[in-house]
């Protein structure tokens, strides 16, 4: 995140764990980095606010939005913005993120990040409200692909290619899930392999990686994006196979849920390290990555 040419893996920062995280040196402070969500910092003071400028005054910082909305039919609130932007200015994170989602709609707000339609309008309106954000934020955004449970009709675009048009067409990046592709490609189908092998190596500026759950009440069962488990096997196979292709970058794990010892997600940390810092070697290969 410092040092572009060296990108790290990072954790996303829970209350739980700021003592721990503050004390971090020696091995695990190489490379570390921390990402929140920006929705419980855009407060004036408090706790909440030291602790993140404490933080902010050892590692760097990622802000990943989950309320701006940017594929609903209107533009992202103002007031929000205005938070954001004070928020960005503060701790000077390396990356803003934001999802390829909706949760408002006509002043109603919705506790989930929902998907929508690929069509042409849609894809018109989502680069309206991200060169909005851009604007006013005065940076670039990195917008992250979603999960799947259920097939939606009425697509007139690829989702790798809506994605990749949306940054030609506001200089946006791609925050590439891997998660989220494992979980949609085992609920509706589609090739994960080939997914993460269409999006452009400049094109994704930041990798997440995370846990995901069975849901054994559906046939077949669905697997659910919780963020409350160890990451997948099959996960790190297709991150492998994503770092093997594209080279190092900016790598999160997430845990929102059931969490564990700190130390416990900096081992699971330490292997994306691993798998970065090989990247980085001359002539390197990373292993199963087909």
């Amino acid at each position: 995140m410092k040092n572009p040419t060296a990108p790290g893996a990072g954790l996303g920062l829970k209350p739980a764990h700021y003592d721990e995280a503050l004390r971090c040196d020696g091995h695990h402070a190489r490379g570390l980095w921390f990402e929140v969500h920006p929705e419980n910092y855009m407060v004036e003071g408090g706790p909440r606010l030291a602790w993140l400028d404490a933080i902010r005054a050892h590692f760097p910082l990622s802000l990943h939005g989950v309320s701006l909305s940017l594929a609903a039919d209107s533009a992202p609130d103002p007031a929000q913005l205005a938070r954001l932007k004070a928020l960005a200015d503060r701790v000077e994170p390396a990356l803003v993120s934001e999802h390829l989602a909706w949760s408002a709609w006509r002043g109603q707000y919705h506790p989930d990040l929902l998907p929508f339609p690929r069509t042409h309008a849609a894809l018109a309106r989502v680069a309206e409200n991200v060169q909005r954000t851009q604007h006013a934020l005065g940076r670039r955004i990195a917008i992250e692909n979603p999960s799947h449970y259920l097939r939606m009709d009425g697509h007139d675009w690829g989702e790798t290619d809506f994605l990749v048009e949306l940054t030609r067409r506001t200089g946006c990046g791609l925050l590439l899930d891997v998660n989220n592709v494992y979980v949609g490609a085992h609920n509706v189908g589609f090739d994960a392999h080939a997914y993460v092998d269409a999006i452009p190596a400049d094109a994704i500026v930041e990798i997440h990686l995370a846990g995901h759950s069975v849901d054994a009440n559906t046939e077949p069962p669905l697997l659910v994006d919780t963020h409350d488990a160890a990451i997948a096997g099959g996960v790190w196979a297709l991150y492998r196979r994503v770092i093997a292709r594209i080279g190092a970058r900016p790598t999160l794990i997430e845990r929102d849920d059931n969490l564990p010892a700190f130390d416990v997600l900096l081992c699971e940390r330490d292997v994306a390290q691993t798998i970065l810092d090989r990247a980085a070697m001359p002539g390197f290969i990373v292993e199963n990555a087909a």
